[in-house]
């Protein structure tokens, strides 16, 4: 049988070997000239940056495919992990490390925020593992629109004990229920932006999200972030897969409600299956103009974008680690914003990464390269050049305000990535970076399938398609997705 994939984003290269472990012909064709779509990498003046993702949690979605394919990951992909997954710096000149050992960031925070009782904090966390381990097997490692996954003991333990989940509450509201602390309640509802939401409309369930970072931890590949892209690629291309770059795909060929193939310049090329890895707006728009398109699922509300500021800064900060984060004076009204106003914040949440904290040729001897990062509403219109240059004077002028420094004189080397680009190196609509956002109870419902019910053959991987995005999402999606063709064929 042969498979073709579509876009090789991290989704379509984990389908691609587990295709090919299966003894598939697998082709995977890309409109760029590079594998990885947003988890990709660049180098100016000196300075290498990881383009897209730059947070790495359950490392063993990506090693399992090692072990797959019969090697040794610890050799083939080598990481750690970090004994801190953030430094956060407030308006009010408070700041904290978000330590991955529970008593020892109880102890940071009694020091830094005088929290005098740690049992909340730890309560909070508990019930985020509890919460993890009672829906992961159900929502994230197994498809929802298979009627068989809901016949089996994890599906009726989930189901009886659904009421401990507070499925009609919000994430802020629980927060401030719970942990009755201003800085803890704006710092837990900062995990909503992992998949591009909105913390004062999400559901309380995405509160289980800091365990992965508390409870699991986070890690750092060698190679840096890229080296996930490379390593998954070069492991594809060993299990015989076939890549066509600079290769973009017109159409998916249909017969007889069957797939068939699809359409580049060069042709029709003809398969057995099809996966598409595209944004699943762009898949029914451009590439199935001639299927019914889910209509609902497509208008649903987009998630957030980004807008990212490469810099090369000529100099080194002692207080910056890996991940720092400089939350925004007034949360709410920065999400409102976004969200409702469709315009970036006057006063925006700067995520900073600095890769050469743990990867030192990242940046020349004595500099940082400066990952810089906002929350912006995907592209629906907005006259971005004006607004980009309002936002790199706001954010330059509160780095200056939090840090002390004159940021504008550090800056060497420059690039930016917004949301008009995002959507056009990586098909995402509107560059929101996880398709649809999840901000109502029925979210987890709300994504595409990764199957096609009326056209036999075709299949569906990546962010904007169940369970969601983000590198350990997007793992999965790769694995429902195959794992739905293995047991349709009988592989």
């Amino acid at each position: 049988m042969k498979a073709i994939i579509i876009g090789s984003g991290i989704a379509g290269l984990a389908s691609a070997v587990r295709l090919a472990r299966m003894g598939l012909e697998v082709e995977v064709y890309e409109a760029n000239g590079y594998p990885g779509g947003k988890l990709s990498e660049f180098v100016i003046n000196g300075f290498r940056f990881d383009a897209g993702p730059s947070l790495f949690t359950l490392p063993n979605l990506v090693t399992e495919l090692f072990t797959l394919c019969g090697k040794n990951p610890e050799s083939a992909f080598p990481y750690f992990q970090l004994e801190k997954s953030c430094n956060y710096f407030y308006e009010d000149g408070t700041s904290f490390s978000a330590f991955h050992d529970k008593n020892k960031f109880a102890q940071e925070l009694s020091q830094k925020i005088q929290l005098k009782d740690s049992s909340a904090l730890f309560h909070y966390l508990n019930k985020a593992e509890y919460r993890y381990n009672l829906t992961y097997p159900i929502f994230i490692e197994n498809s929802l629109h298979k009627f068989k996954n809901y016949l089996n003991f994890n599906t009726v333990k989930g189901i009886i004990n659904s009421y401990k989940l507070n499925p009609f509450g919000n994430m802020n509201r629980e927060n401030k229920q719970l942990l009755d602390n201003p800085y803890l309640v704006q710092y837990f509802n900062r995990f909503a932006t992992y998949n591009g939401s909105n913390p004062y409309q999400a559901p309380a369930l995405l509160n289980m999200i800091p365990h992965l970072e508390h409870n699991i931890g986070t890690y750092f590949p060698k190679g840096g972030m890229h080296q996930i892209t490379t390593g998954i690629f070069e492991l594809a291309k060993e299990q015989g897969v076939t890549f066509h770059f600079n290769n973009k795909v017109k159409s998916i060929k249909t017969s007889n409600n069957k797939v068939v193939g699809i359409q580049t310049n060069d042709g029709i090329k003809y398969a057995d299956i099809v996966i598409s890895n595209a944004d699943i707006h762009t898949t029914y728009r451009q590439l199935l103009k001639d299927t019914p398109a889910p209509e609902k699922l497509l208008q649903q509300e987009k998630s957030s974008s980004a807008l990212i500021f490469y810099w090369g800064i000529n100099r080194s900060f002692e207080e910056l680690d890996l991940h720092n984060i400089f939350f925004s004076n007034n949360y709410e009204e920065e999400f409102n914003s976004i969200f409702k106003l469709k315009t970036i914040y006057h006063d925006p949440t700067v995520y900073i990464n600095i890769t050469s904290k743990y990867k030192a040729t990242d940046a020349p001897e004595g500099c940082e390269n400066w990952f810089v990062m906002i929350n912006v509403p995907h592209h629906s219109g907005q006259h971005w050049d004006s607004l980009i240059n309002d936002a790199r004077n706001h954010i330059i002028n509160k780095l200056n305000r939090m840090l002390n420094i004159n940021l504008q004189e550090l800056i060497c080397a420059e690039h930016m990535l917004e949301p008009r680009t995002i959507e056009s190196k990586t098909s995402s609509f509107g560059g929101a970076l996880y398709g649809n956002a999840s901000n109502n109870k029925y979210s987890a419902f709300l994504r595409h399938k990764n199957f096609s019910s009326s056209l036999k053959g075709l299949y569906f991987c990546g962010g904007s398609v169940h369970p969601g995005g983000g590198i350990p999402l997007c793992l999965n999606s790769a694995k429902i997705t195959t794992k739905i063709i293995r047991e349709e064929y009988k592989l």
